[in-house]
């Protein structure tokens, strides 16, 4: 029996040893050279890690699609380190005198200095101490922290000096591009909204809390500004706006804000609401606080999207017996409309120069990588 549990043992072991060897060559196997610099996979996984995170959040339900956009990802952050190892490799080469170079890399490991001392002191305190074990917790030493400093240092001088950091684009360009795309600048037509929210501790807590949206809702009608109870009574992030949520188009809002605005004209408020919890939610209409009406909405996670499906029309308080309980009530009110419309050249003017300096930046940044790659040894795997 013993010698059984021996030889379990040692396969389990061996096995373990075999998994962390292939983990191990994975992670520093090389995905790409340039000149004689190697990639490694690890550092590609290490750059796109925060992309992968946010890639899984967002399609939990869709493996395929997960897949395809890491993929995606890793291809990306390889290019990226790629172009790292050549702007580095073109500075490596553009000095033939040593002094010369001496000379630079004196200059570069002055402006580390300051820049670590600097981080010292808004970020530790002024402790160097503390600096060190930040970084040791992320597993860096502080030369590899001096040499990522370094190589930001040189990457970001070069690309100044190879791409113009002060694009000009000329007013005319500008208008040209407005009328082009006109349609890009066509907005739905809006609605300005302000909110009351309140939230419902639990379900014994929901008449009361029902009772004082009604309060809330006959002082408006007796004349008190919705931005003021909203102030006084709202737990909304707005709240101290008045409950303002600026303006929307109804497609972006959630199908059951989209259909109250939809009810209601410009100066008008709603009647109380209530919201039952989650995604696939119900939500009930008061009348003098009294459930009148009950609207479900589901939610398409491919499209993003909600939808009513079903509706109710109910007679009494105990018609909400067999429904899930609300966990907040909320007021709405429709403080503007205004419809569809172009947006002016006016109102568009500095996003369209921004977008155009973008552009003409990513075409001299590629400009400026394809020169590199031409005179540069480089394998991809």
């Amino acid at each position: 029996m013993r010698v059984i549990w021996t030889m379990l043992i040692a396969g389990a072991v061996a096995a373990s040893t075999l998994s962390l060897r292939a983990e191990s060559a994975m992670v520093n196997g090389i995905t790409a050279v340039v000149h004689d610099s190697p990639i490694t996979f690890g550092e590609v996984m290490n750059l796109s890690l925060p992309a992968e995170q946010l890639i899984r959040q967002q399609h939990s339900f869709q493996p395929d699609t997960v897949q395809q956009k890491v993929i995606a990802a890793r291809t990306d952050s390889r290019e990226e380190l790629l172009q790292r190892q050549l702007v580095l490799h073109d500075f490596r080469t553009m000095f033939g005198n040593p002094d010369q170079m001496a000379k630079i890399e004196q200059l570069i490991r002055k402006n580390v200095d300051q820049a670590i001392e600097a981080e010292i002191r808004s970020r530790h305190g002024g402790s160097r101490i503390s600096f060190i074990r930040t970084l040791q917790a992320q597993g860096i030493t502080l030369e590899r922290y001096r040499q990522q400093l370094r190589d930001r240092f040189i990457i970001n001088d070069l690309r100044q000096k190879n791409v113009s950091s002060e694009i000009i684009v000329s007013p005319h360009r500008i208008e040209t591009y407005y009328l082009a795309h006109r349609e890009e600048f066509k907005v739905e037509d809006e609605v300005k909204l302000r909110m009351i929210v309140l939230g419902c501790p639990s379900e014994s807590e929901a008449p009361r809390i029902e009772r004082l949206a009604e309060d809330i809702l006959q002082k408006l009608k007796q004349g008190a500004t919705f931005a003021e109870m909203a102030t006084i009574h709202s737990e909304g992030s707005q709240r101290n706006q008045g409950g303002d949520l600026g303006w929307w188009e109804p497609s972006r809002l959630t199908k059951r804000l989209a259909d109250t605005a939809a009810s209601l004209q410009a100066g008008q408020y709603s009647g109380v609401l209530g919201r039952s919890a989650g995604d696939n939610h119900w939500v009930y209409q008061y009348d003098n606080g009294v459930p009148t009406l009950a609207r479900r909405y589901e939610a398409d996670v491919a499209l993003k999207k909600h939808a009513m499906v079903e509706e109710r029309r109910l007679e009494g308080a105990s018609a909400l017996t067999n429904l899930p309980p609300p966990i907040e009530f909320y007021l709405m009110f429709v403080e503007d409309k205004r419809p569809a419309r172009f947006k002016t050249l006016a109102e568009v003017r500095e996003q369209i120069e921004k977008d155009l300096q973008t552009a003409e930046q990513r075409r001299l940044e590629k400009q400026y990588v394809d020169r590199l790659e031409k005179k540069t040894f480089i394998k991809r795997f």
